[in-house]
Order: structure tokens, then sequence, then C-alpha cells
């Protein structure tokens, strides 16, 4: 069975009925700015920086251009997942075999380890710039934000939504106080709009638009949109495509913004002065002396901090969407988030340790690269997928917009190609002879090509898979019999209740009890079951009373003391006792306590085969 994209958020923020406007686009508002951080990242800091610095005003075009780009591509990403109920990656599962889709499992896993590449630098940058920590010890930090993350997402989606909506604000206040201190020329930006292009320009260009749409962000759009509530027929379909593609312009008109605002000010501060700046370490060093203020140098760092930061959940969730939806494997969030945060950290702590602060920056063009190569194995599926009738309905492409989105892949694949060209080249080129990028680059770069021409070519030239639908057919209920119920006390607020639901369900199943407790005191936790002190002789007491007045209402009751671990010993005692049924109360707690006290129902409810009632 298919499994919902998020399934934990999916469906959970209500979209209010008979509404106003405003109401309603304020419900819907949110995944566009969760996607929006992708382009933003610290990633495109050096492309923007480099492009202002070296050629002024002259690439904004290139920037408004990639916007209209990915404006058009999110709105077929919220389309799908609103209209079709399927993120990205299911969408890809369905229309491939499954070794296709185990490659391009593979494929987004490294563009998401890439892209987090990125964000680990540029928060490590942000944090030697700001408070001069060196950078390896920087990367080494951004090991420790998956607790910061974790705890946020224990608050829901619209928490989660208003934490990265306050990141972007950061950013975009940060880079209009730096505006502010530039004082560009409002007449050269203008100039800027007109689309011009120099040999000397083009691969600066390039690089723009190769780290403008993420391949990520189409995956994480399709499946973040299916957390909103939305009526399942036609017409509140049509309203929900309509409030996402309001949301996508205004959130990724926000990411142009900060884009515009970084090559404006490298060409304020930098291109008006004839100095070249291709590390960001450079552009921050400069931005004091140029602009007349300590000031300006510290909110560049903080933007820096807060675009890392923010793209960091953002991967996190994508990863999580493409893991499931690729290859239906269930993971938790704190333990996908540190994989990919190891995947990144190890190369990043390795490279600077060798070389120093400067192979930052090649890391960085590196991610780019990767980046670039994975993007038209996102975009192809989704326009594919969204110009099939019979799985988009009445909400197919139009034909304009089929046209128009495949000039955009054509142009994005294009000059992705060209720029993985350009680097390629220049590795095999300064590995003076070497046959390392010939052996293991070049093959890889032609595998790709050849699976991009096989996911391009129509579905009936293929063989059809037969893919399990989303929703099952309705299956035939039977009464489950129980013969011996397990029953979990800690003696806490919620025994009575535990207690009830026990007793009531063994009556009707003409069922035993087993009382279980667990001993969780230092002397339990290290002597086990020959612990003998006060806290085990009370516990046995206690549970031995309850035994009682439970046998005085005509019940049959046996009790088991556990020590250690709760959510180890409940399962062993489970077993060992050969329950049919374990019932146990709800810990109340969540966030922090949960990091804290621990949260044993998740543990046990996945370690045992038999049903578990949690009350």
């Amino acid at each position: 069975m298919e499994h919902n994209s998020l399934s934990e958020v999916h469906r959970s923020v209500d979209i209010p009925k008979n509404a106003g406007l405003f109401k309603r686009l304020f419900a819907f508002a949110g995944p566009a700015y969760l996607v929006s951080v992708g382009y933003m990242d610290p990633g495109n800091w050096a492309t923007d920086l480099e492009g202002g610095a070296r050629f002024g005003y002259q690439l904004l075009w290139v920037l408004v251009m990639s916007n209209m780009m990915a404006v058009l591509l999110q709105t077929l990403s919220a389309r799908m997942g609103i209209v079709a109920g399927r993120d990205l990656a299911q969408a890809c599962r369905e229309y491939y075999s499954k070794p296709v889709s185990y490659v391009l499992w593979i494929l987004c896993e490294i563009a998401i380890a890439a892209c987090d590449l990125a964000e680990v630098l540029g928060t490590a940058i942000g944090l030697n710039l700001l408070f001069n920590i060196p950078l390896l010890y920087g990367v080494i930090i951004t090991g420790f934000d998956t607790m910061i993350f974790l705890v946020i997402q224990q608050f829901g989606i619209r928490k989660m939504e208003a934490f990265i909506i306050m990141l972007i604000s950061t950013i975009g206040i940060c880079f209009g106080i730096e505006l502010f201190f530039a004082k560009p020329a409002l007449n050269e930006i203008a100039g800027g709009l007109m689309p011009q292009l120099s040999s000397d320009s083009l691969y600066v260009a390039i690089g723009i638009l190769g780290a403008t749409v993420m391949p990520h962000n189409l995956y994480l759009h399709s499946a973040l949109v299916q957390t909103r509530s939305v009526e399942q027929t036609t017409e509140g379909k049509k309203l929900a495509c309509k409030y996402n593609f309001i949301d996508t312009a205004i959130a990724l008109n926000a990411a142009l913004f900060v884009n515009a605002a970084i090559l404006i000010l490298a060409a304020a501060a930098f291109f008006k002065n004839n100095i070249v700046v291709t590390e960001i370490q450079q552009a921050h060093e400069l931005l004091n002396p140029l602009l007349g203020t300590a000031f300006a140098s510290s909110l560049f760092a903080i933007a820096l901090i807060s675009a890392g930061q923010s793209s960091t959940l953002t991967g996190t969730l994508a990863g999580q969407i493409v893991m499931e939806g690729f290859i239906q494997f269930k993971m938790r969030p704190w333990l996908r988030r540190l994989i990919t945060r190891l995947i990144a950290i190890v190369p990043a702590v390795a490279v600077i340790y060798l070389r120093g602060d400067k192979g930052s920056y090649d890391l960085l063009i590196l991610s780019q690269v990767i980046l670039s190569m994975q993007l038209p194995f996102a975009v192809v599926p989704l326009i594919k997928y969204t110009s099939d009738k019979s799985k988009m309905g009445e909400f197919v492409n139009k034909l304009w917009v089929q046209i128009v989105s495949w000039l955009v892949a054509v142009t994005i694949i294009g000059l992705n190609a060209r720029l993985a060209y350009q680097s390629i080249s220049g590795w095999i080129e300064n590995s003076t002879g070497a046959l390392w990028p010939w052996l293991t680059i070049v093959p890889l770069a032609i595998c790709c090509m050849g699976l991009l021409l096989y996911v391009s070519i129509p579905q009936s030239w293929r063989q059809k898979r037969n893919v399990p639908q989303l929703h099952t057919p309705v299956i035939e209920l039977t009464e489950r019999k129980y013969a011996k119920i397990g029953v979990a006390l800690d003696f806490g607020e919620t025994n009575s209740k535990v207690l009830s639901y026990a007793v009531s369900t063994a009556r009707r199943n003409n069922a035993s009890l087993v009382l279980f407790h667990i001993v969780e005191g230092v002397s339990g936790q290290l002597f086990g079951r020959e612990a003998d002190d006060e806290e085990a002789r009370l516990d046995r007491e206690f549970l031995e009373k309850i035994a009682t007045d439970v046998r005085n209402n005509g019940i049959q009751v046996e009790i088991r003391l556990g020590f250690g671990a709760v959510p180890k010993q409940l399962v062993e005692l489970s077993t060992t006792n050969e329950i049919d049924l374990l019932i146990m109360g709800g810990h109340g707690h969540r966030g922090l306590k949960d990091i804290f006290f621990g949260a044993s129902i998740s543990e046990v409810r996945h370690s045992l085969t038999i049903p578990v009632l949690v009350v």
C-alpha cells in the first residue's frame, strides 16, 4: 500500500470554509516559503557575488528569468500534490521500473547530501565571520543543529513554517539594510533587467541558472501542499491550486529579492571599485571599508547563518520524502537528519583539514555541479506526469503550458549540462594526465546521459508497472479475540484509565491480565533482576495491591517486574509472557521532554508484532 507523503502531518492544516481572501491565503501560506529557502541557500551566494563583482548589474535579468522558470516548475509540483495526491518521488516510482526508481533515488540522495554540504559550509563560514570560529570547528558545530530541528518538528508543520519564515525575514532585513548602505544606482539596476550576455559572462550566467532551481525542492513542494486538508472535489482542488500559485509567486519573489540583493550589493560595493570577488569570506572582509560601517559585515554573516540553517530543515524533509516515496522505507526524522548531516560533514572536515579554508569554496562549487547533474531527473518526470491526462484528469497541463515547460526544461538541462561539462573539463585538466577522471567521472556522466534519455521517452514505449493504488479496497473485518492481555503501568496519572480499558477488554474476551511495571532507578539499571533496594520493594508491593483489587473484580491477574530501560523491558516481558495485546498509557509529554525523559511508545510499537493499545 502506498503511504501518504509526510504522513505525520498529512492533511493536518484545516482550510476555513466561507472565509475571506486573507484568511484563506493565510491557511495555504507556508509550503512555498519552506521551498523558497532552497533558492537562497549558501550555494547561490558564490555565483551571485561573482556575477555582481565581475559584471555589475548586467546579469540581473538572468536572476529574473531563473525565477520565472522556478515559479513555473514549483507550480507544477504543487499541482501534482494537490490533484493526484502524489509527491514527485511516488510519481517516479509509478512511472518507472524498480531498478530505475532505485537509481533515481540514489541520485536524489546524493543531491540532497550535496545541498546539505553547501548548508554546512555556509553556516560554518557565517560562524567564522561573525565569531571568528575556525572553519573546521564551525563545520563540526553544525552537526549539533540536528537537536534544534528535532524539537521544532515536534510542534507541527505550522510552527515549522513560522520558524522558516522568521529566518527568511532575517535574511531579507539584513540585505535591505546592506542595500541602504551601498546606495546602488537605480538607473543601472533598471538597465540590468535588459537581456545582455557576453562570452565572458556566459559561464557565470550558467552558474546562476544552474544554482537556482534545486531538484529536491520539486520533491518537497509536491509533498508539503498535501499538509492542507483540501476538499477532494474539483472545485476544492481548483481553489487549492489557485491559492498555492499565489503562495508560490510571493515566496519565490522573496527569494528573488535576496539573490538580486546579493548581486546588487556586489555590483555597488565591488564592481564600482574594480574589485573582483570570488569568495564569500573575501566579500565579508571588504564590506566594512567599502560601505563605511562595521555593521555591514556583521549583517552579511547573520544573513549567511540564517540561510544555512533555514535550508537545513527543508533538506531533512526532502530526504524523508524521497526515501519513503522511492523505496517505501520510513526512518525516524532525527536519524535521517543525523545520517545526512554526517555525509556532508565528513568530506567538509577532510577537505578543510587537508587544504585549509580555500578548499571550502571548491566544495561549494562541487556541490552546485552535483545539483546541476541531478536536476534533469526531477524536472523531466515532473513535466511528464503533470502532462498525463490519465493521472491529472481535467487538471492536465494545457498545450501552451506543456510547450513552455519543455522549453524551460531544455534550457535548464542544456545550461546545467554546459556547467557540468566545463567543471569536468577543468578537473581533467587539473589532474595533469591522470586516468582517474576518465575512469570515474566521465563514465558516470555518460551513464547519467543515458538514464536521462530513458526517463524522457514516452511511457507507452516502456512496459507499464502495476503499482498499488493510494486508496486500498474495502477490507473484510473480523473480530479479534485475546486470551492474555499485558498492561504496562508506571504509577502515573493514566493508571486508572489504563486499568479500566484493560479490565473491560478482559471481560469481553474472558481473558487474563499480566500487569507490567519497570523499575527504572539506578539499582534496576545496574543490577537488573538482582536489584533489591527500597524502590524495587515498594514497586512490587504497589503492583500487588493493584493486582488484588483487579482479582476482586473477577479477573485472573499475574504481575511481572522489569528492570532497566522501559521500552526494551516491555518488549521482553510481552514476548516471554506470550501476551496477545499490550495496553499502555501515553507519556503525556513532547518536544524537549521526549528527549530528556524518553518516548517509549514508538519503540515498543515498532518492536512488537502484537497489537498495542495506547490510552
